[in-house]
């Protein structure tokens, strides 16, 4: 039985505590220190996860973020389950780790770094955790397609952790994996950890497509140009990932297609690309339409967008720099034929 440390309250975090204590492991769930308030409404509904609807084991322990270093101190397996805007603060709690911590990133996203090269999450981790002197980590990346909601619910998933030493997510996988949550390895931490964060962009880019010709908010598919975008998506995630020292054969697996997939099938990604694809800029639908709601691949093309259009161009990635373009002037994002090759 291992001591896993999740930290994170949120929907994804918590559906990833069901496989870990179906595997007998003494599982422990703490808010970030904004989600005080969130624990303490979780307990008092009896443990129902209020956006998952699923109720968490009782084996699984709740805590507020006040108990995180002293649980920290004797945990073999740390999951980072935090959003992308609080991965350098989630860091900051980690300066105290000990030697040989292994580490899972759930996190998806992409940075820049000081040298202005993209740096996936698990590089970034890494890299800080060294710098405080802290050696032989084991800092693995999990992507795939995975619904939190379905996850919770144990319905059969299948997943990809990253490793560079492949023999860490295949222990990983050993001690993680059920009859309903399933685990391929790979080595491609950049290819894995890059598709989980740049599907997200394109998840909004083929959402466009349920805006088209609607004028309300009901549903309009327009399978045929979903599945136009969906091709062109995935022919720009292996160039992009080729570039930046990926593997394009990871996009064809679950990290990219896979992924993408099920992230175009709903959630807020896919919700806010519905509402630019009626005709409204991003800054209009924040407003009147997803205030409150965290839109984690708008989010990366405020972080990297401007790196992105600089580093490729429209011939290269015509898709992603007209709609990272859109964004960032909060303009309207129309789908041109020119896009399709």
């Amino acid at each position: 039985m291992a001591k896993i440390l999740i930290l994170g309250a949120g929907s994804m975090s918590t559906a990833f505590a069901f496989p870990c204590i179906d595997n007998k492991h003494q599982v422990s769930i703490v808010g970030t220190h904004l989600e005080d308030d969130f624990i303490n409404i979780i307990k008092s509904n009896k443990n129902i996860h209020p956006t998952l609807k699923s109720k968490i084991p009782n084996n699984v322990k709740l805590y507020k973020f006040n108990n995180f270093h002293n649980l920290l101190k004797d945990t073999d397996l740390i999951v980072l389950g935090v959003s992308s805007k609080g991965i350098n603060w989630a860091l900051d709690q980690l300066k105290k780790i000990k030697n040989n911590q292994q580490i899972l990133i759930l996190t998806k996203g992409l940075n820049v770094n000081k040298k202005n090269r993209y740096e996936v999450y698990p590089d970034t981790v890494k890299n800080f955790l060294l710098k405080k002197e802290i050696k032989n980590l084991k800092v693995s990346v999990a992507a795939g397609p995975c619904l939190a909601s379905d996850l919770s619910n144990r319905l059969l998933t299948n997943v990809i952790f990253a490793n560079k030493h492949i023999s860490v997510v295949r222990n990983l996988s050993k001690m993680l994996s059920t009859s309903y949550y399933k685990i391929k390895c790979s080595k491609d931490v950049t290819g894995v950890a890059a598709c989980a964060g740049i599907k997200n962009i394109y998840a909004m880019i083929v959402g466009t497509s349920m805006g088209i010709n609607s004028k309300n908010e009901k549903d309009n598919k327009n399978l045929n140009t979903a599945a136009a975008l969906f091709n062109q998506s995935i022919t720009e995630m292996c160039y992009f990932i080729k570039k930046i020292g990926g593997h394009e054969s990871t996009v064809m697996d679950l990290a990219g297609v896979g992924d993408l997939y099920v992230s175009c099938t709903g959630g807020r990604n896919s919700k806010m690309g519905k509402f630019i694809g009626m005709g409204m800029t991003y800054k209009k639908v924040k407003k009147n339409k997803m205030r409150n709601d965290t839109v984690e691949g708008a989010d990366l093309i405020f972080d990297i967008g401007n790196k992105i259009v600089k580093d490729f161009t429209v011939k290269e990635l015509p898709l992603m720099t007209s709609f990272i373009k859109a964004l960032l002037n909060n303009t309207k994002f129309k789908i041109d034929k020119k896009f399709f090759s």
